[in-house]
C-alpha cells in the first residue's frame, strides 16, 4: 500500500526535486558515514536497555557499533580518530539512559519499543503514515509518552529544540499513535533525548515538545500538500534548497 514516512516528507518539503531523485529515480548518492553507524548503534543499545534484554550494554554497544561500521561501503574514507572517539563517547553515554528515564518521568512501565505506525491519512485513505516510535512509556497518571532518542555532539539550541520541521515528526507521530490506538491527545505526550557525545556535562537531556490542535492541523495539512503534489508529480526544485549531491 502507498505510504509516507516523515523523513521523506521532510526531503520534500526541502526540495521536491530531491524528493523525486531519491525516492522515484532511486539516485542517492549517500551511504552512511560513522555517524549514522554511531547512531543506530546507539539507538539498538538503548532498546535492549530499556527491555532489560542485556546485562553489558557497554559491551553490547562495541558490539553493535562495529558492526554497523563493516556495513558501510568498503570504499568509504572513514576517520579513525572520530571512530575511536565514538567508541568510548557511547560507552560512556550508556550508563546515563536508565537513570535519566528513570529521573524524568518517574515511576513508568514500558509500553513499546520500536513500535510501528502504518496508519491511514484521513483525506488520502488509499496512502498510510509509516514511522517507528523509539520508546513508549506510560506513567502513573495515565498518559502516555512518545520518546525519540537523538544522538549529537554537545545538544541542540533552543532554535533547533523549536524548529518546526524537527518538532514536526513527534507531532505526526503522537496523531497517528493515538489514533492506532484510539487514545485521545490529551493522554499523549511527546519528547525528544539527546545523548550527547562531546557535552561536558548533562550527556543526556530529556525535553518535552508540545503539539495543541493548531500544531497538528499545521503538520497534517504539510502532509496533505506533499501527498496532493506527489500524485500530481509535481517535482519543482526549490534551488535554495537542493545543493551538494543534488544541486546543479
Amino acid at each position: 500500500m502507498p505510504h509516507i514516512s516523515f523523513s521523506e516528507l521532510k526531503i520534500w518539503n526541502e526540495c521536491p526535486g530531491k524528493h523525486k531523485l531519491v525516492y522515484l529515480d532511486k539516485i542517492d548518492s549517500f551511504k552512511g558515514n560513522e555517524h549514522t553507524a554511531f547512531g543506530s548503534a546507539v539507538h539498538s543499545t538503548c532498546e535492549q536497555l530499556v527491555e532489560n534484554n542485556i546485562k553489558n550494554s557497554e559491551e553490547y554497544f562495541q558490539e553493535q557499533f562495529l558492526k554497523e561500521l563493516r556495513e558501510l561501503p568498503k570504499d568509504l574514507d572513514l576517520n579513525k580518530n572520530l571512530i575511536s572517539d565514538m567508541r568510548s563517547q557511547g560507552q560512556m553515554l550508556m550508563k546515563y539512559v536508565l537513570p535519566v528515564l528513570k529521573e524524568y518521568f518517574g515511576d513508568y512501565s514500558l509500553v513499546s519499543v520500536e513500535e510501528r505506525l502504518f496508519e491511514p491519512i484521513a483525506d488520502y485513505k488509499d496512502y498510510n503514515f509509516k514511522g517507528f516510535i523509539d520508546l513508549v512509556l506510560k506513567t502513573s497518571d495515565g498518559k502516555y509518552h512518545i520518546i525519540d532518542w537523538k544522538t549529537c555532539s554537545w545538544g541542540w539550541d533552543s532554535r533547533r529544540k523549536s524548529d518546526r520541521m524537527t518538532t514536526y515528526q513527534l507531532t505526526l507521530y503522537k496523531h497517528f499513535f493515538g489514533l492506532k490506538h484510539k487514545i485521545e491527545s490529551d493522554n499523549i505526550e511527546t519528547h525528544f533525548a539527546l545523548l550527547k557525545r562531546t557535552a561536558k556535562n548533562n550527556n543526556a537531556e530529556i525535553f518535552k515538545v508540545t503539539s495543541g490542535n493548531k500544531k497538528t492541523k499545521n503538520a497534517l495539512k504539510l502532509l496533505n500538500k506533499s501527498l496532493y503534489n506527489l500524485n500530481k508529480k509535481s517535482y519543482i526544485k526549490n534551488r535554495l534548497a537542493c545543493h551538494g549531491r543534488f544541486g546543479t
